[in-house]
């Protein structure tokens, strides 16, 4: 383990210890919560500090999408939401790019993120260790965008059901990936294929490269979210006509919108307004597959179905964020070697 992971883990284990000696007496139910924070509500996020000194009210404020292969996806989709943002909320918006999901989560869980969106598989880690208090995704007027679990093959290969691709390569987008992993632990057994049994697991880093990779034959399949897979198609990056879909799950929630549980009460009920009034322009629509507005969601009831999927799965506590980022750091060192560009 490098010197950096080891100096992160000494500081994230020092903030535990002192959030747990200044909460251990006036904090009556945490859940599953980090003993940083409280859920005396109930509500499965960490509630608002008691003390009003606590509640940060930034000049600034830093907005994050989920890491992707091209984050200029997110940078420039926001930049329009980003100045009816500073018009609703009287603050400066600055958008700060994420390498991977680890980082996002630790940044939030520093204090560095005020407003961000995290993968479904994240999610979990960021609203338990790092405070973060989901509100919203991607959708229209009466329902939220969703996605599938897919595998992918390429359409001329003989593979057709899961059971085909025991002893081969299946891409896995990473170990904290809902629909590029979390997902296929859970249900493919169902299906008498257990990954990492019956197949080998390929961690490719990203959903976009897993989908790639079945091109170029470096794996034989790949598990993948059907809204990145239309996302590529729609913008001409890959021909979906070149793939087969063999399996798919049902529909889940993508991308999840949040703040930090420490906001202002005052500044955070200004974020989701301005959340739920913005409209997507027509281009950035386009990028996102249709949807025109933030649709709204709470954490406990419409995040059930997901959490569910990663506790199947095992990993959801503080040692599965370290190995994650231990995992996503190989990751970048391979890429690196094989000289590639590391994964963005």
């Amino acid at each position: 383990m490098g010197t950096r992971c080891l100096t992160l883990l000494a500081a994230l284990a020092a903030l535990a210890c002192c959030a747990s000696l200044a909460f251990a007496a006036g904090c009556a139910q945490r859940g599953e919560l980090d003993q940083m924070y409280c859920d005396e509500n109930g509500s499965l996020t960490a509630d608002l500090p008691k003390d009003p000194a606590q509640w940060k009210d930034p000049g600034t404020l830093v907005f994050t999408g989920p890491p992707v292969e091209d984050p200029a996806i997110y940078k420039d989709a926001f930049a329009d939401f980003m100045k009816f943002l500073e018009a609703e909320t009287g603050k400066r918006i600055m958008y700060y790019t994420v390498h991977s999901n680890s980082a996002e989560v630790e940044a939030m869980r520093a204090g560095r993120l005020h407003i961000a969106g995290f993968a479904p598989g994240p999610t979990w880690f960021a609203v338990n260790l790092a405070g973060y208090v989901p509100f919203a995704v991607k959708g229209y007027e009466k329902e939220f965008q969703g996605s599938r679990t897919i595998v992918i093959v390429k359409a001329d290969s003989s593979f057709n059901s899961l059971a085909d691709l025991k002893g081969k390569k299946v891409a896995h987008a990473s170990p904290s990936s809902h629909s590029g992993h979390l997902v296929p632990l859970a249900l493919f057994p169902r299906d008498g294929v257990t990954p990492g049994k019956e197949y080998q697991i390929a961690f490719s880093g990203r959903h976009e490269q897993s989908i790639f990779g079945v091109q170029t034959g470096d794996y034989d399949a790949a598990c993948t979210a059907s809204s990145i897979f239309r996302r590529m198609a729609d913008a001409g990056r890959i021909k979906s006509e070149e793939y087969k879909i063999i399996w798919q799950s049902g529909i889940s929630h993508t991308t999840s919108f949040g703040l930090a549980h420490d906001l202002h009460p005052d500044l955070a009920q200004k974020i989701k307004d301005a959340f739920f009034a913005y409209r997507f322009p027509p281009e950035i629509q386009k990028t996102f597959s249709g949807a025109d507005r933030f649709f709204p969601i709470t954490y406990k009831d419409d995040w059930a179905s997901v959490t569910l999927i990663a506790k199947a799965s095992g990993g959801l506590d503080a040692a599965g964020l370290e190995k994650l980022r231990a995992l996503e750091e190989a990751q970048t060192g391979r890429a690196r070697e094989a000289g590639d560009p590391a994964p963005k």
